[in-house]
């Protein structure tokens, strides 16, 4: 089978509209914003995608200047300023402050504009992570959760009024955590803690709850000298929270709304579990799609040019093979 590496994955509409705006036209995306409303969970994951395409061209800046008055016009902009912002720091940029400085702003003027939507909070929160001594007093509020370490709640806070368990804002706090430096740095306890913490909250339907799934990879980036890393997933509290995930938002949530991260980090977690049966449906949901993480930074170093590629196709071809041979058959009269 051949593997599609596309971060759109199943949204064929978001799909067409990131190769439209990618040589130069933003009226599908204008579109497809349109369409897409007030849906925050695919605003929010659209926008995002869409000013990843969008940020080394200015396509959103022409958008802008042939319909001034548009508010998706205004809130691309954002994205675009914040994922340039972020960009920028990730390169260690001299003009990075700068580049946030015009974020934010950027950002603060949507939620003025459109109080009611989620997703100029969350680029504030996003913008967070480029603040790593917590200078920001927005940055260093105290959490309710007495484990937790100082940072961005109350933007948080603001997300959730409007769109609770909002999926990228947890993420980027997860960034933000991961971030810090020196004396102000989390701990890979405190990046446990908020993942549990979250996940065990039980939202139902939300990604979120791979929440401690996400957290255990970055344990993994830290440690990957360790053999016997693989057996965590099998254990019985890691294993709770990854089966939590399949019943709670896999078997919940429409094929559509989920991201092809969140299936193959599932998938991954349930291959490496043990849990094959539900790790083939899981395969069987992704289809071609795929993803380079998890599988980039969990294999143990197997021959060949992608030794993450061939982790995956080993994982799929385990699962889906003990699926045929151990799935209740249909009776003769079913």
């Amino acid at each position: 089978m051949r593997l599609v590496y596309h971060p759109a994955g199943h949204d064929d509409d978001l799909r067409s509209a990131l190769v439209e705006l990618q040589a130069g036209r933003w009226k599908p995306t204008r579109e497809l914003l349109w369409e897409t409303g007030t849906h925050w969970t695919l605003r929010t994951s659209r926008t995002q995608l869409l000013a990843v395409a969008a940020a080394r061209s200015d396509v959103v800046d022409v958008w802008l200047a042939e319909e001034p008055g548009s508010y998706d016009a205004q809130l691309m902009g954002v994205r675009v300023a914040v994922e340039r912002a972020l960009r920028a720091h990730r390169q260690r940029h001299p003009r990075t402050l700068e580049f946030e400085a015009k974020a934010r702003r950027a950002a603060l003027l949507a939620a003025r504009r459109a109080p009611h939507d989620p997703v100029p909070w969350v680029c504030l929160v996003a913008l967070g992570q480029i603040d790593t001594r917590q200078l920001r007093r927005e940055h260093r509020v105290r959490p309710d959760e007495p484990m937790l370490p100082t940072g961005p709640w109350g933007l948080l806070y603001e997300v959730n009024q409007r769109d609770p368990y909002n999926r990228e804002a947890y993420h980027r706090v997860l960034q933000f955590m991961l971030a810090l430096e020196g004396p102000w740095g989390a701990s890979l306890a405190a990046v446990f803690d908020f993942g549990r913490s979250v996940a065990s909250q039980r939202p139902v339907g939300s990604p979120l709850l791979l929440l401690p799934a996400y957290a255990q990879i970055e344990q993994r980036r830290q440690s990957r000298a360790d053999p016997l890393w693989r057996r965590q997933w099998a254990q019985e509290s890691t294993l709770d929270y990854t089966l939590a995930a399949y019943r709670g938002w896999f078997q919940k949530a429409p094929i559509g709304q989920l991201s092809v991260a969140d299936l193959n980090l599932l998938a991954y977690a349930l291959w490496a579990g043990h849990q094959y049966l539900e790790a083939a449906e899981v395969f069987e949901a992704i289809g071609p799609y795929a993803a380079r993480e998890p599988w980039a930074s969990v294999h143990d170093g197997a021959a060949g040019p992608d030794p993450g590629e061939a982790l995956l196709l080993r994982a799929r071809v385990e699962s889906l093979s003990y699926a045929r041979n151990h799935r209740p058959r249909a009776g003769p009269h079913a």
